[in-house]
């Protein structure tokens, strides 16, 4: 909705991740440098971690998005909780493998054979794991026994890890890794964004789509928006589409701190409240408890719709606008009968008032009716993201 408000060809502030707006953030920079740098090596595992939407998946685009498909082979996989064996048919399958029998000395066969091929025709490959973290020792020790296979003396397959902190933790830490962190040959912790890269990071994406300085940003905006983001790219995509989503329904073209202000407190308010549903919600501990009506009507677990999300709510508003039009229209009826016959034929300034009174509040309803109801799906649906991105992390 916003970005056709504001002339946006595309939506700036997505929350999955896109090259195209791929920005070189100091952390981001260095990430690449070590990434560039391991990729050349061609041999033993890169390691990326960072926070929860940090960018990982985005740099990794990036990444990919350079690589010549006629000299690197890639495979991606993201994990669940995975053992050793239940790892090795996955990267077969990452790799368009299809084993049969399903057992791991033919899975590890297959993508030996593979690997060779592939270096053969000139190419080398790449197997980029996501969610890392998942990964069991086992699987871990299963990774590094595929960094065994070579031909002749070059290695044939690289990998890169993409973790969240606890990954980091993990590799440095555990003493049956040993062996595998003596193969890492390059490793990044990707932190946050600086509070003075938030502006040029905005102003970044809204050029990707068409932005033209409208709507502008007050100076104070970014400051708290890092605050309230503590710096991650993916909290400031989730608090800016917000804002612009505000800005749109409120036809402001200036956005400023009192906006940002109001729009943290609604997502704070939206994150509290299931949590205080739930415990307001007693549990039936005896017999009278549970046959009491409303009792029977509750569920414990459900999601509270939040006030500017109650259809109940936008219905009544819209019903009461209708009964304000109907009163108007019956005013002008009433005042025409009014009217001598003799000077029908020229209608009253009164009623004329009346009646483009009645026209332009129609014709502004009606748009206000417009943007309503589809603000109100554009939420429900992007808090239904939310909670289904949430589930995934």
């Amino acid at each position: 909705m916003f970005d056709e408000f504001y002339g946006l060809t595309g939506k700036p502030f997505q929350l999955t991740p896109d090259p195209e707006f791929y920005f070189r953030s100091l952390t981001h920079r260095k990430a690449l440098s070590y990434l560039g740098y391991g990729l050349a090596q061609g041999e033993g595992f890169i390691v990326i971690t960072g926070e929860i939407g940090s960018g990982k998946s985005t740099l990794v685009a990036h990444m990919m998005a350079s690589i010549d498909p006629a000299q690197v082979t890639v495979a991606q996989v993201v994990t669940s909780k995975l053992d050793g064996e239940e790892l090795v048919h996955v990267v077969a399958r990452a790799f368009g493998m299809d084993i049969e029998g399903h057992d791991k000395a033919s899975a590890l066969g297959a993508i030996e054979s593979f690997l060779h091929g592939e270096a053969r025709e000139g190419r080398r490959c790449l197997l980029v794991v996501d969610e890392s973290q998942n990964l069991s020792v086992q699987a871990l020790e299963e990774l590094r026994m595929l960094s065994n296979f070579q031909l002749g003396n070059h290695p044939l397959l690289q990998t890169l890890l993409l973790g969240q902190p606890e990954f980091r933790g993990t590799l440095q830490n555990h003493p049956q890794l040993e062996q595998l962190r003596q193969r890492v040959i390059a490793a990044h912790h990707l932190e946050a964004m600086q509070a003075d890269e938030i502006e040029p990071y905005l102003v970044h994406r809204l050029q990707k789509v068409g932005w033209d300085g409208q709507p502008s940003f007050s100076a104070e905006v970014f400051g708290l928006l890092h605050e309230a983001s503590g710096g991650i790219p993916r909290k400031v995509n989730m608090i800016v589409n917000r804002l612009l989503l505000l800005g749109a329904v409120e036809e402001r073209w200036d956005i400023d701190a009192d906006m940002l202000h109001e729009v943290i407190a609604e997502m704070e308010h939206e994150r509290v409240a299931p949590e205080a549903a739930k415990t307001a919600v007693p549990q039936a501990e005896a017999p009278e408890a549970s046959a009491a009506p409303e009792a029977s009507a509750t569920v414990p677990n459900a999601t509270p719709v939040h006030p500017m999300l109650d259809p109940q709510l936008v219905e009544d508003l819209l019903a009461d606008r209708d009964a304000q039009i109907a009163e108007l229209q019956q005013a002008v009826v009433e005042l025409a009968n009014q009217q001598d016959e003799a000077t029908s034929a020229a209608l009253s300034p009164e009623i004329i008032a009346l009646q483009e009174q009645v026209a332009r509040l129609e014709a502004k309803t009606f748009e206000q009716e417009r943007t309503i109801r589809q603000t109100l799906t554009m939420l429900i649906e992007w808090i239904e993201g939310e909670m289904d991105e949430s589930k995934a992390a």
